[in-house]
């Protein structure tokens, strides 16, 4: 292993890049639905070796700066191009009009997020000492690139290196403290760490922080055995859950042509006697997933009438659907919403929750590119003329019945900090998605994994409703009470696990991380200055 590191170390030209592109790529099996842990610590070790390579660029004061960026570019790009290629699917549901960008998706997204690893590893070399200390200057580096990349430009915090420690039950009870980006520091150190154990100049420096490491990961694993109780978390009194999983494909049967045949699939199945023999008329809430119709519900009053006729008296249907408002003046089309709606047994729309965080080119297109992308006659991947409006704010879902609600449309649910509306803390969170357009790949599995996080970050349990899988109930400790899998037709009846009262990750994640970050950038100062004045 010692002639391994001196190899990696020594690489140079296409080979270095080759090692950084593939020690991404082995990170990648870390993530969902793998969660193989030692894939990060290989892939992180190699990376401490390539950053010592940086090293060797040249005299110039910038060269090991710029050598580190285009490793950490290359490891990124092999990174995310493992962990995101089921991005790819969502080109063939279309295939006629979208197959042709589907390189662009897989290869060109990857690369650009490549770009913040890029950043990461400068940031790194730019703290970085040939001492066990470079480990933190890793963890400092790539945990602000990480945070950047959860924030940018609309952010996408997408297999986040913290989720190799939010998969496990008991260690991702550490969440509830420093919250995903404060896991993802931890993981970082964590995994780099071995790569000491075959540089080290001495015994203490070989073992001191791999030792430190493996301590705080039993740490963090008893925590979770101390935080989670052995007893199923106690039930909300008189609410009955049935979540309605249709397994629908979204190709060319979601079509407005097939209206009918879609709308009694969904009232047949939420009708239909569920695995403990329940029945629609045991449920006091029944829950439909994102844009579950390929037409406005609300102007459609059959279908409302259809739907209150499944509904027993008091019982309401929580379903996700496209609204429109009405024109302004001057305006022949309204402005379209991915919205959540709550029916009653009436057939009345009683609320509406429209989405927030809107998903580029898949629900709009930015306006800066918007006259590019028309003229070359492109579109964003869903029907809508101009594509959804965002909310302007989160608000709390009033459901009759239900305590206050977070409500989470598809890809909301992976930002952490984000998803609680503005006023007193809600006491559920509610996911509908569809994750039709990715089939049977790992982004729903890698999308569950995230939205089963937030349960834990907030102390608040998670109700998720897909279109193809994974739906369930979470308890807030992130125990999976019951679940439909993946690419499953069928309902789940579940009742719903109380909230625990707030989190620290919940009031003051940022906080922490801001904590961590900044105590590890003062001990890198530092121990630089303790080196310098000992030269």
């Amino acid at each position: 292993m010692i002639r391994i590191a001196d190899r990696v170390t020594l690489a140079w030209g296409w080979h270095r890049w080759l090692l950084g592109l593939l020690s991404g790529a082995v990170g990648a099996l870390a993530m969902p639905p793998f969660g193989f842990l030692p894939a990060l610590a290989l892939s992180l070790t190699t990376a401490v070796w390539l950053i010592d390579g940086a090293g060797k660029a040249g005299p110039s004061r910038w060269a090991p700066l710029k050598s580190a960026a285009l490793i950490g570019w290359f490891w990124g790009f092999g990174y995310f191009v493992a962990g995101l290629w089921w991005l790819g699917a969502a080109f063939l549901v279309e295939a006629d009009q979208f197959a042709w960008a589907l390189p662009f998706g897989v290869l060109g997204l990857p690369a650009l997020l490549a770009f913040f690893t890029a950043s990461g590893f400068a940031l790194t070399r730019l703290l970085w000492l040939p001492d066990a200390s470079r480990v933190f200057a890793l963890a400092f580096g790539l945990s602000v690139s990480e945070w950047l990349r959860g924030h940018l430009f609309t952010g996408f915090p997408w297999n986040n290196p913290g989720m190799a420690l939010g998969q496990n039950l008991w260690l991702m009870q550490s969440a509830s403290l420093v919250g995903l980006y404060g896991l993802s520091f931890l993981a970082i150190a964590i995994c780099a760490s071995p790569a000491l154990i075959f540089t080290g100049s001495t015994n203490r420096e070989r073992w001191a922080v791999p030792g430190l490491a493996a301590t705080l990961l039993l740490a963090m694993a008893a925590f979770g055995f101390w935080r989670v109780p052995s007893e199923p978390t106690a039930a909300v009194e008189n609410v009955r859950l049935r979540i309605m999983q249709p397994n629908l494909p979204q190709d060319a049967k979601f079509n407005p042509r097939n209206r009918d045949a879609i709308m009694r699939r969904y009232l047949s199945l939420s009708a239909s006697t569920g695995r403990d023999g329940r029945t629609a008329a045991d449920a006091t809430h029944i829950i439909w997933p994102e844009s579950a119709f390929p037409f406005l519900l609300h102007r459609d009053p059959a279908s409302l009438a259809q739907i209150g006729g499944l509904l027993e008296p008091g019982s309401v249907l929580i379903t996700g659907a496209a609204r429109m408002d009405e024109p302004l003046p001057g305006e022949t089309v309204g402005r379209f919403y991915n919205a959540i709606q709550v029916i009653d047994d009436r057939g009345t729309i009683l609320r509406s929750y429209d989405k927030v965080h809107l998903v580029p080119f898949g629900e709009y297109v930015p306006k800066f590119l918007d006259a590019l992308i028309r003229a070359v006659g492109l579109r964003q991947f869903v029907h809508i003329p101009g594509g959804f409006e965002p909310s302007e704010k989160r608000q709390a879902l009033t459901i009759p019945g239900l305590p206050p609600v977070a409500a989470t449309i598809c890809y909301e649910a992976i930002f952490p900090g984000e998803i609680l509306p503005e006023g007193p803390r809600p006491d559920l969170i509610l996911n509908l998605t569809n994750d039709g357009w990715f089939g049977q790949t790992t982004g729903p599995y890698q999308h569950f994994a995230q939205a089963r996080l937030r349960s834990v970050e907030e102390g608040l349990p998670l109700v998720r409703a897909a279109n193809t899988g994974i739906s369930a109930v979470v308890d807030p400790y992130g125990r999976i009470v019951d679940s439909i899998p993946l690419g499953v037709e069928g309902v789940l009846d579940a009742n719903l696990p109380v909230a625990l009262k707030a989190n620290l990750s919940s009031k003051a994640s940022r906080f922490s991380l801001t904590a961590m970050l900044l105590i590890c950038l003062m001990a890198l100062i530092v121990r630089r200055k303790q080196r310098v004045s000992s030269i």
